[in-house]
């Protein structure tokens, strides 16, 4: 098993301005992630998490919960964590699967690249949707429910790392879809813009 690394320390402004805003999983990873180990996770009730379940707690957290002094992005290969003393850990993704997180919207967004789990907000809180995520190699269905955004208007899925899909929501007759890549070191872990249902 890997073990928690400490990265070089850098602003915290930084890491804000390279995360974008702010988990039911579709594809769990098969094997076991990093366990959490650093000061920042240990201080906030993460002691001996992987960071499959660091990302699900602090994704879903209700909006009043989040810590005000951590920013937690999702990159595909790591989450960062920074908070506003200088300190920042990092955590490695697991090498089967990718975290993307959305939200969906009718009238209010944000530009996002990297999800924050501590700081992105979404219009539609708490709000139930129908997903469907298509692999678009084979058109095989990977994800087809009904789920309920998360208390930051968001939702996240792990997908397979490799593929390039189709991400489409439909809420109250509106519908909107996006691709996705799960493929390359600078994907998106956040979709926003997009996802306008009209």
């Amino acid at each position: 098993m890997r073990k928690t690394y400490v990265i070089p320390v850098i602003a915290l402004s930084t890491v804000l301005a390279l995360s974008g805003c702010a988990a039911q999983e579709s594809t769990a990873p098969s094997e076991a992630p990093t366990t959490a180990g650093g000061e920042i996770l240990l201080e906030h009730g993460f002691a001996d998490s992987d960071v499959v379940s660091v990302i699900a707690a602090l994704d879903q957290l209700p909006r009043d919960d989040r810590p005000s002094n951590v920013v937690a992005s999702i990159r595909p290969n790591e989450l960062l964590l920074a908070d506003d003393t200088g300190r920042e850990e990092s955590m490695p993704m697991p090498d089967d699967a990718f975290y993307v997180s959305f939200a969906p919207y009718v009238s209010q967004t944000h530009p996002c690249h990297f999800h924050s789990l501590t700081t992105c907000t979404g219009e539609l809180a708490n709000t139930e949707i129908e997903l469907t995520v298509t692999n678009d190699t084979d058109g095989s269905v990977l994800v087809d429910e009904l789920v309920t955004t998360y208390d930051n208007g968001f939702y996240g899925l792990w997908l397979p790392r490799g593929i390039d899909a189709t991400i489409e929501v439909s809420m109250d007759g509106m519908t909107a879809a996006t691709p996705v890549s799960t493929s390359g070191d600078e994907d998106a872990t956040c979709i926003t813009e997009p996802l306008q249902l009209r």
